[in-house]
């Protein structure tokens, strides 16, 4: 077209009826002027075509892309195969179509696009007459899928960052954090699952199970007495550092189910697991990273949040793994620095504040691990009155062998002292103990209780590993004889 054509074309007007693209046409009426329009002679708001053809540009330059316009070397020799009756065809939409179709407008309102467009990246180069230039009437398109290769590398700065660089106080840390898992809550699944589960008395998840490893009997009797102290979550200064928390900092680590809380564990041959049942006694909100996998995220490719909306969703996909990935016993120290500062960042920093994470167990591939974190990890006592004596048994002798049978005995007075100190309910109920909860802070809320009746000890007789085994072939060839060989 001569340059007066294309002028013509881009002062032409088109109105938001034109437009059958809702955001799209929402943005000229948000942003146009009234005018006639030249496709269907109304006064409405509108915008000039070439404002048209610019967003139309924008949004296939995010979402789609100019498909080949030649077969690739397999497509070729398949073409050349007098055997096969393969025939190829150009990928995608034309030009026109796709434009039609992305818009909801009419077709010369796709044609007269389209050549704005044509003749804005046409080549004029005398020495490329055949070569295909974007937006040509020849072009086809296609939708293309998101990229989260600069989120990958934000990634692994972040990484880089927190085990090398700054561990606390990072500031760009928490910057990428934010974007990363900022309203997260807000995006579902391809199935219309939330990211972000409720847990708590009236809902699925509204227990989970905690086993621990004993070797000797003595232990194991003290916690059968007590399991709301033994079978809970250490005390700060016995919090050994884990995937998602920090060194001193005592967070609830379970399982959904019984048999992952024992897997989890790693027990040796030859050792005792208990397991209890820890009830939820009020609502709490985690990040399910087991439904990162399947995240999505929908919208108008005329909105230009959309582009950064797919790739953040795009990355979110792969965090689930990153986050739960396999680490060697020599590397956690430094590995597991990272998703102990997502850990607390969830808990502290993040919008909205979430109270613990669910992610798949590595021991157990059916199962499901949960954390709780320090917030939501407070243990219940056991309603147990002052001077209660409790006792433990492993089982008792017969004439033939000891017959195992795990009991408790509760002894309670029958009348309290007139004497006995006022139980100081703020003080007992530390478990673990808890030096923020007397220091001004605001103190912990009961997150679980233990059922009593739920606990089990297991013997370990054996374990069972599961591996995929791969073959060491070996090769002896004979060296061709060189100069320095010794003879």
């Amino acid at each position: 077209m001569h340059s007066d054509e294309i002028a013509e074309l881009n002062a032409k007007r088109i109105c938001t009826e034109c437009i059958g693209e809702e955001c799209l046409s929402n943005h000229v009426a948000a942003t146009g002027v009234a005018a006639k329009c030249d496709y269907c002679s109304q006064t409405a708001t509108t915008w000039r075509l070439e404002q048209l053809a610019e967003s139309i540009e924008t949004a296939f330059d995010h979402h789609y892309i100019r498909t080949a316009d030649q077969p690739d070397s397999w497509q070729e020799r398949m073409l050349a195969d007098r055997e096969s009756h393969y025939e190829w065809f150009r990928e995608g939409q034309p030009t026109v179509e796709a434009f039609q179709e992305a818009a909801v407008i009419e077709l010369e309102v796709a044609e007269n696009v389209q050549s704005i467009l044509d003749d804005k990246y046409a080549c004029y180069d005398p020495s490329d007459m055949d070569g295909e230039t974007e937006f040509s009437a020849g072009c086809h398109y296609e939708e293309k899928g998101a990229t989260d290769e600069a989120w990958q590398a934000d990634w692994r700065n972040f990484e880089k960052s927190i085990q090398r660089e700054a561990r606390f106080f990072s500031r760009s840390a928490a910057a990428h954090l934010t974007q990363v898992f900022g309203h997260i809550d807000s995006l579902k699944t391809i199935t219309n699952q939330p990211l972000v589960v409720d847990a708590g008395p009236q809902c699925v998840l509204n227990h989970l199970f905690r086993a621990r490893v004993f070797q000797s009997e003595d232990p194991l009797l003290k916690a059968l007495c007590r399991p709301d102290q033994e079978l809970g979550p250490p005390p700060a200064r016995h919090a050994a550092a884990g995937r998602m928390n920090a060194q001193g900092i005592s967070v609830f680590y379970g399982a959904t189910s019984l048999q992952s809380a024992i897997a989890e564990v790693r027990p040796p041959v030859g050792s005792r697991v208990a397991v209890a049942r820890f009830n939820i006694l009020r609502p709490l909100r985690l990040l399910d990273l087991t439904a990162l996998e399947h995240a999505c995220d929908t919208g108008s490719i005329f909105d230009s949040t959309l582009k950064d909306r797919l790739e953040r969703v795009a990355f979110l996909r792969s965090v689930g793994k990153h986050m739960t990935r396999a680490v060697m016993p020599d590397d956690q120290a430094l590995d597991y620095l990272a998703t102990q500062a997502i850990s607390d960042f969830l808990a502290t920093e993040n919008e909205p504040a979430l109270d613990g994470i669910v992610f798949q167990s590595a021991q157990a591939r059916e199962g499901r691990n949960v954390v709780l974190f320090h917030k939501a990890s407070k243990i219940e006592a056991m309603p147990l009155p002052n001077g209660a004596k409790i006792s433990a048994s492993s089982g008792y002798a017969t004439e033939e062998w000891y017959e195992i049978d795990y009991s408790v005995s509760e002894e309670i007075p029958k009348v309290l002292p007139a004497d006995s100190p006022k139980r100081r309910p703020w003080l007992d109920d530390l478990l673990p103990f808890d030096p923020a909860d007397i220091q001004g802070l605001e103190p912990r809320k009961n997150t679980l209780c233990v059922d009593p009746g739920s606990v089990e000890v297991h013997f370990v007789e054996w374990v069972q590993v599961n591996c995929t085994p791969f073959p060491v072939t070996r090769h002896r060839y004979e060296r061709p004889m060189r100069q320095d060989d010794d003879f």
